[in-house]
């Protein structure tokens, strides 16, 4: 099975093929590394931009107000605070021209913890980026979405946010990439650059298909009958890790997979909520001003004399940066140990 980065190389194959895409560029994106995860490796479109933040989010809005389909990279999403307010101008341009510019571009960023990436590395972007309108923003938890979402994320006329779960681009998954082989070892044969000189390396590609992940669509990816439980990348394998220890202590948890953070599936959240009554909303971007707090906002003024018990959020801790020894980043962030207490907690808990 593909790594979650495999598969995201594999999607942005297809779309140089299929979907139109020219250039596809970052720091350190194109030849010899391929990307500082090698999301990048082996594609024909690909070059190294300066080191320049702004400058890669200015030409992306050039390219795509050109008509020219790009994909640019923030190497990680900790440097992607100084465009913000060109990521608001991307965003705004159809609005503000009622329909007639579109801006086809998708912009992918590394977010979170999970490397030891200390205070440099290791923020989180999805409350900050779902601030700003105008944009489609997606986060996979599995290989197979992040091939499905990019697909959509390319096919889109409008801007799209791809973010990279950085703590997940090595975790293979349990489902096949429509065209993928079977044999993970043949796969990296195929498309993983060798170590060492890669003058003469190139990729050979496998027939990949089309495949999209609908943005706006969310997916269950465990039923439950007692908690629903919100998540997205880093933290949703963990959610569901801790639905199923639960189990054995008769706490049935169902685990919801937003995939699109914007624009979100309420309509799934509804649907459980009112099956169960209680929601845990779980993400790794600090607490305050939260993506979840809009959630829990939303969820008490539409459902709140269906609700059995308090809506909760467990997410990062408000701290300036996530500590680089083991022992803080695991403090700073949820993990399976406090995800399960949460989920048990509300369960037992009675408004």
């Amino acid at each position: 099975m593909a790594t979650m980065v495999q598969a995201i190389r594999m999607a942005l194959h297809y779309g140089e093929e299929n979907l139109g895409v020219k250039d596809i560029f970052g720091e350190d994106v194109g030849p010899p590394l391929g990307g500082v995860f090698t999301a990048t490796q082996g594609l024909k479109t690909t070059w190294n931009s300066p080191l320049d933040e702004r400058g890669i989010i200015g030409a992306a809005m050039g390219l795509a107000f050109a008509g020219s389909r790009c994909v640019a990279e923030i190497q990680f999403c900790d440097y992607i605070y100084n465009t913000i307010d060109l990521l608001k101008l991307a965003g705004n341009q159809c609005w503000a021209s009622n329909g007639m510019w579109n801006l086809p571009m998708t912009v992918m960023t590394p977010v979170g913890s999970g490397i030891r990436g200390s205070i440099y590395h290791s923020h989180s972007f999805d409350a900050t980026m779902t601030h700003i309108p105008g944009w489609k923003v997606v986060m996979p938890s599995t290989p197979l979405d992040a091939y499905g979402l990019m697909i959509s994320c390319l096919k889109d006329p409008n801007p799209t946010m791809f973010l990279l779960p950085k703590a997940l681009t090595r975790v293979r998954g349990e489902e096949l990439i429509p065209g993928e082989p079977t044999d993970e070892k043949e796969l990296k044969a195929m498309i993983d650059a060798p170590l060492g000189d890669r003058s003469q390396w190139r990729a050979k590609w496998p027939k990949v298909t089309d495949y999209s992940v609908p943005l706006s669509v969310a997916k269950t990816v465990r039923s439950g009958e007692h908690v629903t439980v919100v998540s997205y990348g880093r933290t949703l394998p963990l959610c569901a890790q801790a639905a199923d220890e639960l189990r054995s202590e008769g706490v049935s948890a169902e685990v919801i997979d937003l995939r699109t953070l914007w624009p979100y599936d309420w309509n799934a959240i509804v649907e459980s909520v009112r099956k169960t009554g209680r929601v845990l909303f779980v993400n790794e971007d600090t607490e305050v001003t939260n993506f979840g707090e809009h959630l829990i906002r939303r969820t008490v003024d539409e459902l709140f004399y269906e609700l059995e018990a308090r809506p909760k959020l467990l997410a990062g801790a408000f701290t300036p940066g996530v500590g680089l020894a083991d022992p803080l980043e695991m403090a700073s962030v949820p993990q399976l140990g406090s995800i399960r207490d949460s989920i048990r907690d509300l369960a037992r808990e009675r408004a």
